[in-house]
């Protein structure tokens, strides 16, 4: 072909792909951003595929918490008094089991662990309390909670702000739950993190270090993840009629902060009855990971208004497998959708890298 011909040709081509790209519109900023949340995170897929469905007759919602089984299974509890058994590949559910408190009453069940024994930890916020339950349902016991952390009037803690976050540290020796909201007395957005100890290889859990914890205003801790080294993922999260939900993923680290624990005269631990900011109180530290409004939609719909419609009541949270190469960690997410038509019960998969450092408290 003559050059005069092929230019003219490539002209007109490029003319008419011009024309095509201006009657589809711009690209959207996804396609730039690819999977990116932020530097560190990404968000792999998301699925609805159990949003308001049912199993064996019991309705699939309602998940306040994640966890790994052993033989790698996934759990989700509900906070309707039951726990799911997924699939860890297509989330289908392959079991459930009704849990119930010791009288046989409604558990308001927000968050489980696997023991290395293979019982379930299971934290409720209406005392709160954290019990431990074999593999057919039947409480085994509970765990001590100290009483500053229950419902006022016994205790100083809010009416569905207490336990809502629970993990089992890496080794099995520390287990560790998060209070959602702050206690009556103590300063504004600091929230308190109980553990537990375990002293030899099967022995029981006793009372261990509290830590204080501060939110970003107007959020909650709703979940945590151990990782090794007393590190921890944090995922905060708040709600604004009308706006939507703001969803904050956090790492931690409990090395450094001060034991709120106190040593009296006669020998006894008890907790410190005030947290003021003039203590020399050392939070816990911690470093935003992601802001997940920056994460892209991935063609997710939202049933009410979101400032992104990825996001909805994102409450429970695990991490789902060894670091990849380059460190990075596979985490699940899942939101609760209080069995409400404008609420979703939707799964995210994100992948993320640890900061070397964590900076701030």
């Amino acid at each position: 072909m003559p050059l005069r011909s092929l230019v003219a040709t490539l002209t007109a081509g490029l003319a008419a792909a011009a024309t095509t790209l201006a009657a589809a519109g711009p690209v959207h900023a996804d396609s730039a951003r690819g999977h990116a949340c932020s530097p560190t995170v990404s968000i792999e897929k998301h699925s609805d595929a159990l949003d308001k469905t049912t199993y064996a007759g019991t309705f699939v919602g309602n998940l306040s918490g994640l966890a790994v089984d052993r033989d790698g299974s996934l759990l989700a509890v509900s906070d309707r008094s039951a726990l799911f058994t997924l699939d860890r590949r297509t989330l289908a559910p392959k079991g459930v089991l009704p849990l119930a408190t010791q009288s046989g009453a409604a558990l308001d069940s927000e968050a489980v662990a696997v023991d290395r024994d293979g019982t379930l930890l299971v934290a409720s916020e209406t005392e709160p309390t954290v019990r431990r339950y074999d593999r057919r349902g039947r409480i085994l016991g509970s765990l001590p909670v100290p009483d500053e952390l229950a419902v006022a009037p016994a205790g100083r803690a809010v009416a569905n702000q207490t336990f809502e976050g629970l993990t089992l540290l890496p080794g099995g020796r520390t287990l560790l739950a998060s209070m959602e909201g702050t206690l009556t007395g103590d300063p504004a957005g600091v929230v308190r993190l109980q553990t537990w100890q375990r002293h030899g290889g099967a022995g029981e859990f006793r009372l261990s270090a509290q830590y204080g914890y501060r939110v970003d205003t107007g959020l909650g801790v709703v979940e945590v993840a151990g990782l090794p080294g007393g590190r921890l993922l944090v995922l905060e999260r708040g709600f604004t009629a009308g706006v939507g939900n703001t969803v904050r993923l956090y790492a931690a680290d409990t090395r450094r902060a001060t034991d709120l624990r106190r040593t009296t005269a006669t020998g006894r631990t008890s907790s410190t009855p005030r947290v003021t900011d003039t203590d020399g109180v050392r939070l816990v530290r911690k470093t935003l990971l992601a802001d997940l409004v920056d994460c892209p939609s991935l063609g997710a719909t939202a049933k009410q208004p979101q400032p992104n419609p990825l996001l909805d009541n994102i409450e429970g949270m695990t991490v789902t497998g060894a670091a990849r190469p380059g460190g990075r960690l596979d985490v699940l997410l899942v939101s609760d959708d209080n069995q409400n038509t404008v609420q979703t019960t939707r799964f995210y998969s994100l992948s993320l890298s640890l900061p070397l450092r964590i900076r701030t408290a």
